[in-house]
Parts: structure tokens; C-alpha cells; sequence
């Protein structure tokens, strides 16, 4: 059917992503927006906006009748709706045609069955399409589907039939986990996606994650637009996205791309979709799931076709034929995409929340960056996480790798924690620039990087947040007084406190703390010319470094993208020195390097009684409190984690 309006039925990067086509095709475009996102970008960028509701989703994106309510109230008469929230809702794709409004997607019979594990298992198996072995009947009876699970053979999956995400996933090793973890995936699917219902495969061990991406019209062509390999990932959910896959020939290609459309036409299905395929060491592949919308992932397939698929939506929806059909489709270089979240990887990849005091995407030839931040914002605890996506192309894969890690370094995000040194070491692993990873490469390659454990502070980098922290009084007659005179600053990072003594002199600053010293030269003007970025010179080498200084919190774009330093030289003492209470514990995860007292010993408060070293410092460590030593826990040489008790003085 033919329309003029297109509302969004969406937030973030995507709603942005499918606002600015929109228009570019001469569609108006109309945003929808909660309390929380009522300044949002994609606010800002579209047409016209609809405020429909409260913070959480339940309330606001994911209410059917807001969304046609606002389609109704501005005249729109087309809804994308990107992905997630509703993109795969059956009620909405049939609400919206029951009041004369365009999905712009597939027919709702199609996300009914594709969006059951179970349903589209059966008919892909109908369609001669190649499926997993495994059990995807109507009986779900625990005791049956463990006979059923016996008979496959272990290891199995246990998989929930609705959603997606690793949710209601298990990987079961032995008969003896087997009912534990049936009973575990049911609960969690039931909680996630209101259906317990339960299919059983085969488990393929380390494979790769091969999509497909697929376009039928009304017109009944259908066409393959090459595959992503998605096999970097960490508890099945994707890190790393790119196109094409490093192993593939163009036999196996070919082989995969029809199946893939097999399947599309085995439902009769309209518009972008993509085939979800494992594939293994020999070169078999299996059916995994298809997603009756688009990926998060598509730049990476329009980076190498050259064609913007949320146009291929619209003309399609607007009821065009396909804009090119198979042997008109060429595939040119490489293009892989990496999705910068605020979450911190120290902390098992907890979601951050709290203002964005930064934001600033990287500016680089032959990289895209989809977003939907403003250079101030927030990051909001009722959505997704993530800051943006992060893509490059290169003629070669080893220049779409080099190029994507630069322009993830570059992004700076300040204010809150993110995986972005997480997502740069990732980028230079040598298995990961060789190509040769499957969907258990992290677990079993990554986990002991740097970025998933400590946050390290240079010496360089305390001597550059002095600088910044003495910058407004280093004219007075206080730090008048040459390299001769040294000024104690207190300085505070994460629970680690550090005592440096700062000399400046005009813009040479030198900073010493536990027996170490630095020196750095400041180029005064890339701090009075307000830019958020310090230039500086070290050892004859010049270097810059974004920044944000907040009354005395300063951020630094340094270890995942943000490392926040308090000056805590003045602050009152009831705040600075909290009375001890003789449990001492290490400020953070570090080694024992030298332990100086021993039980029985009478100490005073202040006395030095360990060295640790943390954060690539040797750190004094100190009695909170006068008392005797009543047990010595720490030794030389031992690695100690933050929060663990050391010794205690009573």
C-alpha cells in the first residue's frame, strides 16, 4: 500500500538510522518518544514527535494501542518498527493493518511462525532446508523430553522456542544435568517470553554463527544479499559482526544464500528477514532461527553491496519490486561492526547508568558510527545499554579490522564506564585478525585480557591530571615559588588514595608518589582554549588526551574509555579521614609486595604496614587506627583482590 508519513515505532540509534532515510526519500517521519527520551535525538531528527507514555517499556514502546494512537493523531500512515521492542509482535503487525496503517514488514503469519523456534524448525524441515538434529514436538513433559534428549545424544541444547538471546539456553554436558537444566530454561523462558515451550539439538561444538540476509516483495522475487559471520560473541549475545565471512567459498555461498531464500519463500515472506545458520569446521550448516526484521548488524552488508536496506524496506513496503534482483548483487571488500555499550567488563560486563558528560563519535574515511547520543546525555537504566555502533570497510579485511580498532579508540565517551578498551583488544587479538574464531573464542581466548580486570593509571597520566587540577592557581603566589617548593595533593581513584607531591613551574609539572617521579610539559593553550583536550609533551613526545573536569572530578578517556580521578586535598576532614575500624583491607585487586609488621606488634595510626602494588603503583598502606597487629592475613607475593581483608589491628 501506498504512504506518505512513516512513524518510528522505535528509540536510539535505529529510529535515528531509519529517520534519516525516511527523509531522504521524501517521507515524512514521525518520532515516539517516553519521559526519559523526551530530548532524544531521534526526537530532535524527525518531523514530528508523540510523547506515549512513562519510562519503561511497558508503558510507553511497547504499548499497541500508543503506537497506532500516534499514527492516528499525525496521519501517519506507515510504522517501521526497527528492532526489538515490537519488531516481531504478531498484535502489532495485525493491529496496524486492521486500521489501515503499513507494517513495514513481513505479514504477521510469517513473525508468528518464524518467531516459535519450534514452528519454523518444523517447516524448514518441510522445506528441505538443513536443521539441527534434535526434538521440536508438542510433548513438553520434562521426563519426555529427556527420553527425547537421550536419544540425540549429548552434549544437547536446550533451547526456549520463543526469543531469543541466550535466554532459556542451556548447553548440557551429561545425563546428570540434563533435568536441572530443563527445568532452569523452561523458568527462565517463562519469565522472558511468557512461553515455556522447549526444543532439544544436537549440540555443535565451537561452531561459527553464519547469517544470511533476505528480501522478498509482493511480487514474489526473492534475493540473497550475502551472509555476516557472527561468531564472536559472549553468552550468545554477538560482539563482533562483519561481512563476509572470513571461510567462506563461493560454493558454500551459494549453497547457503539459496537455502536461506528457500526458507523465506517457504512463508511466503515480505521484506528484510535474515537466516540465522551454525556452521561447522567441515563446512556442513545447520538452520538456527530467522529474524523477521532488521539486524542490529545490516551496515556491515550495506557497507559491502553498496545498497541501503531500510530503502529496500520502504520501496517494498510501498509494494516496488526488489531493486535489484540476484546477478545484479556484487559484493565488494570487507566491513565489520562492533557495538560500544556502557557497561563495565570489570564487573562482569555490569550495564552503566549516570550522565554522559562526552560523547563524541570518531571522525575517520570509510567508518560509520550509528547513534542516537547527543554530545550530553544520559544513559538511562529503563533501555538497552548501548552507545552506539561502530563501522568500518576496507578493501581487505586486515583493513577493515586495523581501521575499526582506530575508530573505536578514537570514540570518547566520558562520564560513565564502557567495553571500549574491552572492544580494541578484541580487535587486535591475533586469533581474532587471523579470522580463526568460532563462538567459543572468548571464553576460552579472552578472559584473562587487562581490560576484564584492572584499571591501570599511569604515572604519566597522575602527572596530567595534576596539571589539570593546578591549572587555575599555577599563575598565584602560591605555585610561585619554582621546582624548589612541593605541594601535597590528595588524590582519589576508584578506593585507591594516593598522596602526590605536585612542583610546577609555569607549564613544566613534576609529580612524585611512592618513590616514583614524573615529569610532563603542558601546552598551556590546549587547556585555555576550553576544548576538553590536553596536549602535552613527555620524554620529547607530544600527545593529546580528551578530558572533562568537573569541580574537582576529572575524567579521563584513558582504560575503557573513562577513568574518573577526585582531588579530595580539600575536602573537610570528616569527609577525607573516616575513622578507621582496624580491619585493613587492599584498596583494590594488586600484589603484596612487602609486609612490615607482625602480629603482636603495637602500631600508630598512620604507620606504613604493608606495600601493595595496584594500578602499576607501589602503594603504601596504612593503619586506620593505634592498636596491636591481632593477625597478619596478607604475605609477600600474594595476590590479594579489592576489598580483601589484610590484617587487622585491634
Amino acid at each position: 500500500m501506498a504512504f506518505s508519513k512513516v512513524l518510528i515505532a522505535n528509540r536510539g540509534e535505529i529510529a535515528v538510522r531509519v529517520i534519516k532515510t525516511a527523509k531522504a526519500m521524501g517521507y515524512a517521519t514521525v518520532a515516539v518518544y517516553s519521559d526519559a527520551d523526551r530530548h532524544a535525538r531521534h526526537v530532535q531528527l524527525a518531523d514530528e514527535a508523540v510523547h506515549i507514555g512513562a519510562s519503561k517499556v511497558s508503558e510507553s514502546y511497547l504499548c499497541i494501542d500508543k503506537i497506532i494512537q500516534a499514527c492516528q493523531k499525525t496521519g501517519a500512515d506507515a510504522v517501521h518498527p526497527g528492532y526489538g521492542f515490537l519488531s516481531e509482535n504478531t498484535e502489532f503487525a495485525a493491529a496496524c493493518q486492521k486500521n489501515g496503517i503499513c507494517f513495514i514488514g513481513p505479514n504477521a503469519h510469517a513473525i508468528e511462525l518464524m518467531g516459535s523456534k519450534r514452528l519454523s524448525k518444523i517447516a524448514m524441515l518441510k522445506a528441505c532446508v538443513p536443521c539441527v538434529p534434535g526434538y521440536e514436538g508438542e510433548n513438553q513433559e520434562i521426563d519426555f523430553l529427556a527420553e527425547e534428549a537421550k536419544k540425540i545424544g549429548f552434549p544437547i541444547m536446550v533451547k526456549a522456542s520463543a526469543g531469543g538471546g541466550g535466554r532459556g539456553m542451556r548447553l548440557v554436558e551429561s545425563e546428570n544435568d540434563l533435568i536441572d537444566a530443563l527445568k532452569t530454561a523452561r523458568s527462565e523462558a517463562n519469565n522472558a517470553f511468557g512461553s515455556g515451550e522447549l526444543i532439544l539439538e544436537k549440540a555443535v561444538i565451537a561452531p561459527r554463527h553464519v547469517e544470511i540476509q533476505v528480501f522478498g516483495d509482493t511480487h514474489g522475487n526473492y534475493v540473497y544479499l550475502f551472509e555476516r559471520d557472527c561468531s564472536i560473541q559472549r553468552r550468545h549475545q554477538k560482539v563482533v559482526e562483519e561481512a563476509p565471512c572470513p571461510v567462506m567459498t563461493e560454493s558454500l555461498r551459494q549453497r547457503m544464500g539459496e537455502a536461506a531464500v528457500q526458507a523465506a519463500k517457504s512463508c511466503q515472506y515480505i521484506g528484510a528477514g535474515t537466516v540465522e545458520f551454525l556452521l561447522d569446521a567441515s563446512g556442513e550448516f545447520y538452520f538456527l532461527e530467522m529474524n523477521t526484521r532488521l539486524q542490529v548488524e545490516h551496515p556491515v552488508t550495506e557497507m559491502i553491496t553498496g545498497q541501503d536496506l531500510v530503502e529496500w524496506q520502504l520501496r517494498v513496503a510501498n509494494g516496488e519490486k526488489l531493486p535489484l534482483q540476484q546477478h545484479e548483487l556484487s559484493l565488494n571488500g570487507h566491513a565489520i561492526e562492533v557495538r560500544l555499550y556502557a557497561e563495565d567488563p570489570r564487573q562482569n560486563f555490569l550495564p552503566q547508568t549516570g550522565q554522559v558528560l562526552k560523547w563524541q563519535a570518531a571522525e575517520n574515511a570509510n567508518v560509520r558510527i550509528d547513534h542516537g547520543m547527543l554530545p550530553q546525555d544520559e544513559i538511562s537504566p529503563y533501555y538497552d545499554p548501548m552507545v552506539a555502533k561502530v563501522i568500518a570497510y576496507g578493501k581487505t579485511r586486515d583493513d577493515a579490522i586495523r581501521l575499526l580498532a582506530s575508530a573505536v579508540n578514537d570514540c570518547v565517551l566520558l562520564g560513565v564506564n564502557s567495553n571500549k578498551q574491552f572492544l580494541v583488544n578484541l580487535l587486535r587479538h591475533p586469533i581474532v585478525i587471523q579470522g580463526d574464531t568460532n563462538t567459543a573464542f572468548i571464553a576460552e581466548h579472552f578472559q584473562t585480557d587487562a581490560s576484564l580486570h584492572l584499571q591501570n593509571i599511569s604515572l604519566e597520566h597522575l602527572a596530567v591530571a595534576t596539571a589539570l587540577f593546578t591549572h587555575s592557581q599555577h599563575k598565584s603566589a602560591y605555585w610561585n615559588t619554582g621546582l624548589s617548593g612541593a605541594f601535597p595533593l590528595k588524590l582519589k581513584v576508584e578506593d585507591q588514595n594516593l598522596l602526590v607531591l605536585a612542583k610546577r613551574d609555569a607549564d613544566h609539572v613534576v609529580v612524585e608518589t611512592c618513590g616514583q617521579t614524573q615529569s610532563v610539559n603542558i601546552l598551556e593553550q590546549s587547556i585555555d582554549q576550553n576544548s576538553d583536550q590536553i596536549i602535552y609533551e613527555i620524554d620529547g613526545v607530544r600527545r593529546k588526551l580528551n578530558y572533562i573536569l568537573r569541580d574537582q572530578s576529572l575524567y579521563l578517556d584513558i582504560n575503557n574509555g573513562n577513568v574518573c580521578i577526585e582531588n579530595t586535598t580539600f575536602a573537610a576532614p570528616e569527609v577525607a579521614d573516616i575513622a578507621g575500624d582496624g580491619k585493613i583491607k587492599a584498596p583494590m585487586d594488586g600484589a603484596i609486595i612487602e609486609v612490615m609488621v607482625a602480629t603482636g606488634e603495637r602500631v600508630q595510626k598512620g604507620q606504613t604496614l604493608l606495600i601493595l602494588e595496584a594500578m602499576k603503583i607501589q602503594q603504601q598502606i596504612k593503619a586506620d587506627v593505634d592498636g596491636v597487629v591481632e593477625e597478619v592475613i596478607g604475605v609477600a607475593g600474594q595476590q590479594v583482590k579489592k576489598r580483601q581483608v589484610l590484617m587487622s589491628i585491634g
